[in-house]
């Protein structure tokens, strides 16, 4: 079970983005793309077929997962996460510092 999923909202921890929160795009594998996080500057060149211009584009890069911590809205900060196991075997994401639910 992953403890950050798409859909989450996430603060960055680390890096130049530090103290920026966004909600996860997707997720690749260990990295994860963050809206509005790490965005950098690419050179594209116009492409007639496609009807795209060239020119400088901002894009959002993925960020890896240890760099951004879940935000927990009642504590507003960052938290870590865990995996409880229900009285019906349901597993679900908690957080470590109130053990409140994070999935319904």
């Amino acid at each position: 079970m992953r403890k950050i999923r798409k859909n989450d909202d996430v603060i960055v921890i680390t890096g130049k983005d530090k103290g920026s929160r966004g909600s996860v795009l997707s997720v690749l594998d260990d990295r994860l793309l963050v809206s509005g996080v790490n965005k950098v500057k690419k050179h594209q060149k116009p492409n007639p077929v496609k009807g795209e211009a060239g020119g400088i584009v901002e894009i959002e890069k993925s960020i890896h997962t240890s760099n951004v911590a879940i935000y927990n809205a009642t504590a507003k900060k960052a938290d870590r996460v865990g995996i409880k196991t229900l009285e019906d075997g349901r597993k679900v994401r908690v957080f470590k510092s109130s053990g409140e639910v994070i999935d319904a």
